[in-house]
């Protein structure tokens, strides 16, 4: 397949069946170039008696340009961050929410995965879609449009890379090699996403793959997607906002209203009651045996205990007291105000 420039729209046509799993794609080697012919020009004449001229030296060849960078850093090793994938939630949020908004027609949506890399895992914190329209033998990619939005996103998350990409459906299909094959010259061994957006089987199936190729050596090479394992993790941020979306699945019309200041503190006030209670039965038990005991779990339970304020309970009473106070005259000074203003609109309208 021919290298097709950033500036350009990538299109490719299919020349012989692929499969879902596996791409035949002959190996291809780039023509020599061809020397610049070269003008012959007639030396002087040497003089009768007179040594021949020495030969002038040929000037050294300027060095090649170095490739040009790809726009993401190279990552070193076969899968850098090992075999597991830290997904966080708003990159799914954003490709359900670039399917729901796709063309009319449009079977599926792909997009390009951002985030970062360490030695451990690969976590994904970002995405943003790519517009690009697929036939039966053909797929157009605009990966001008993928390489303006990537500049952008630099401008505001410089750490984020491109790791890969994703596609809504519940397969990898032939066009699906073709579009990988694309990111693997932006991104080392780069990951594919599939979110089912289908909904089979009830659920919406998420797995991410990472391509090997496969063959003999000088004839067809193929690719095949091996499995990755895919964790889900979120910020603070994001966690309070998929608590507030989950309560839409108990509501009947899927509309849920945002809950006051004091409706938050209390209901997270209940969940700390609900997991002190199921800390103090784990314990209870371990004690009685009738669960064995974890060390990893000991550790937390350490930190969580240290991270604790040592206070009396005289002075924690001193200060909640305190805090009443000010609330109280805070309160009362409010009614106050409200009192004298309606006060002198009375006296007003007399």
């Amino acid at each position: 397949m021919t290298d097709v420039p950033l500036s350009q729209l990538l299109s490719v046509r299919r020349t012989q069946p692929l499969s879902c799993k596996m791409a035949a794609t002959a190996p291809s080697a780039a023509p020599p170039a061809a020397a610049p012919p070269q003008s012959p020009t007639a030396a002087p004449p040497a003089p009768a008696g007179s040594a021949p001229p020495a030969a002038a030296p040929t000037p050294p060849a300027a060095p090649a340009p170095p490739p040009a960078a790809p726009l993401s850093a190279a990552l070193s090793g076969p899968f850098p961050g090992g075999r597991v994938v830290r997904l966080h939630p708003v990159v799914l949020a954003s490709i359900v929410d670039s399917f729901e908004r796709r063309n009319e027609g449009a079977a599926r949506v792909i997009g390009t995965l951002l985030g970062t890399v360490d030695k451990h895992s690969v976590e994904v914190t970002n995405c943003f879609s790519v517009p690009h329209n697929e036939s039966e033998d053909e797929v157009a990619v605009d990966m001008e449009f993928a390489k303006n939005m990537y500049e952008l996103h630099k401008k505001v998350s410089p750490s984020e890379i491109i790791l890969g990409w994703y596609a809504t459906g519940h397969d990898i299909t032939e066009h699906s090699v073709l579009i990988h094959e694309y990111y693997s010259r932006e991104a080392h061994n780069p990951i594919h996403l599939t979110v089912d957006t289908s909904l089979q089987n009830s659920r919406m199936s998420i797995k991410a793959y990472v391509s090997a190729p496969m063959g003999v050596p000088g004839k067809t090479m193929g690719v095949m997607f091996t499995p990755l394992t895919v964790k889900y993790v979120y910020y603070d941020t994001e966690r309070i906002g998929v608590d507030l979306i989950m309560k839409t699945c108990f509501s009947p019309n899927r509309v849920i209203g945002l809950s006051s200041d004091l409706q938050q503190v209390g209901s997270a006030s209940a969940r700390i009651q609900d997991t002190l209670t199921m800390v103090l039965q784990y314990a209870e038990d371990v004690l009685s045996g009738k669960v064995a005991a974890d060390n990893t779990v000991g550790r937390f339970l350490m930190d969580l205990i240290n991270q604790v304020p040592k206070i009396s309970p005289e002075d924690f009473e001193t200060m909640l007291n305190s805090n009443i106070n000010d609330l109280l005259m805070v309160t009362y000074l409010a009614n106050l105000t409200q009192s004298q203003i309606a006060l002198n609109e009375k006296l007003l309208s007399l």
